[in-house]
């Protein structure tokens, strides 16, 4: 449904360009972007040592390939604690304000990858180590789980409805960012001789948590609470308890199911681009080095095209660059693997630099679609259980089913394809479905049910 040329009047609460202050919209978007950023930084970094070290570590075997499916299986562990944690957080979040959870998951996430980067292997402790392993990656997944529902609302919340998707694309710039940290701070461990690599080199990424966190924590305090949340607040106080966010999103579930299968293709695109890139990637003859230098550029191209995309959403609508992107991605899901599987290091870069830009179109428009979804009392769990679901479905399984599938296969790359399709064939039909929600009013009371195309 296209959207309409009049733009709705702001409710109570609701931001406008003459209500927004320009400086604490940039404060708030700046420590959405830090705090998603560590978040990212922290949970994309198991995704590469998994794919490089963490499976002889922690999980040592005689068959390689299979030592590699166990640490993707610790990878999924991890994205399948994220609904938890966006379920947890999104509760109190809508309960108690987002700028508190924020903080929460922030410290959570620190932790966590602090201790990973202490973590005794498999040699020294047996068994113990991949069971504190997989209990870690939960709680960075936990973390994670609350903080990027969280972290989009703050900005949408903040901004003027005219220009949500410009600003909530700046906050989504965490991921690429997140990535860049971490895939540079394995390329300058990776230098080390492998022996070294093996002993200590691949802890420090995950010690150097600790100063993200005193970074990003320092910004983070000094934000202020949502305005739209704080009016709803306000109102709730004076109103008869309400049932659990949760409770009443299921109540009617129709716009939780789109707002998750639309994040299915880009999330299933990620992980076969990236992670299970690295692996496969090398499995065919690639050396390691340039395919880490082709996912740094990778991760340049998304910082350009994710904001890019996020803001002509504000212009065409949220739903029409998701539909778009994902037939693409459909197009696409072939000819990529032609291109890897040529032995050319420049059509492997252009294969992946140009699925990169595919998966920013469909990735792109989420933050401000999804925060159009619902009513702001319940915006925090939908919002998170969304993304979250998407995350679990699209990338969680997908790096260990598609190495699996390899295994199945002989190591033709025709599977992968067919993943990749079949995703983005998802988010095509949840985006059909999907009204437009392009400069909906946030500040409403009830979930905002998507009834028509």
């Amino acid at each position: 449904m296209p959207a309409s040329a009049e733009e709705p009047k702001p409710s109570p609460g609701e931001p406008n360009s003459s209500s927004v202050n320009p400086s604490q919209l940039r404060k708030v978007t700046l420590s959405s972007l830090l705090g998603t950023t560590i978040e990212y930084y922290d949970f994309l970094l198991y995704s590469t040592m998994a794919a490089l070290v963490l499976g002889r570590l922690f999980f040592p075997v005689t068959n390689s390939a299979v030592s590699t499916i166990a640490a993707f299986g610790t990878l999924a562990a991890g994205y399948v604690a994220r609904p938890i944690g966006g379920l947890i957080f999104g509760h109190f979040g809508d309960k108690l304000g987002r700028k508190k959870m924020l903080v929460i998951t922030m410290v959570l996430m620190g932790v966590a990858s602090f201790g990973i980067g202490i973590l005794p292997t498999y040699e020294q402790i047996g068994i113990l180590a991949p069971i504190l392993l997989v209990t870690l990656r939960i709680l960075q997944g936990v973390a994670v789980g609350g903080e990027w529902g969280g972290a989009a609302l703050m900005v949408a919340e903040h901004a003027d409805p005219r220009r949500r998707g410009f600003w909530t694309g700046l906050m989504q710039l965490g991921s690429p960012f997140g990535f860049l940290l971490s895939t540079s701070a394995v390329m300058l461990v990776s230098f080390l001789p492998s022996e070294a690599f093996d002993s200590w080199g691949w802890r420090i990424p995950f010690l150097l948590s600790a100063l993200l966190l005193v970074i990003g924590l320092y910004i983070r305090m000094s934000v202020v609470e949502s305005p739209v949340f704080e009016a709803a607040a306000e109102k709730a106080a004076a109103s008869e308890a309400e049932k659990p966010p949760a409770l009443q999103i299921l109540r009617a579930p129709r716009a939780l199911i789109l707002a998750c299968a639309v994040g299915i293709g880009p999330f299933a695109m990620t992980a076969l681009i990236t992670s299970h890139a690295i692996s496969y990637s090398t499995s065919i003859g690639y050396e390691q080095s340039t395919v880490m230098q082709i996912l740094l550029l990778m991760s340049v191209v998304s910082i350009i095209t994710i904001p890019s995309f996020s803001a002509l959403s504000d212009r065409v609508g949220r739903r029409t660059v998701a539909l778009t992107g994902a037939a693409v991605a459909v197009v696409y899901a072939f000819p990529l693997y032609m291109l890897v599987d040529s032995g050319s290091i420049v059509l492997l870069a252009a294969g992946l630099l140009f699925g990169q830009v595919v998966q920013s179109a469909m990735y792109a428009p989420l933050a401000p679609m999804l925060s159009e979804m619902f009513g702001t009392e319940v915006r925090y769990t939908g919002v998170s259980l969304g993304y979250q679901l998407a995350s679990l479905i699209g990338a969680g399984f997908t790096p260990m089913i598609a190495a699996s599938v390899l295994v199945a296969s002989d190591g033709s790359s025709t599977p992968l394809s067919l993943i990749l399709a079949g995703a983005a064939g998802i988010s095509i039909v949840a985006a059909w479905l999907a009204s437009e929600t392009r400069g909906k009013s946030l500040a409403e009371e009830s979930v905002q049910q998507q009834v028509s195309a």
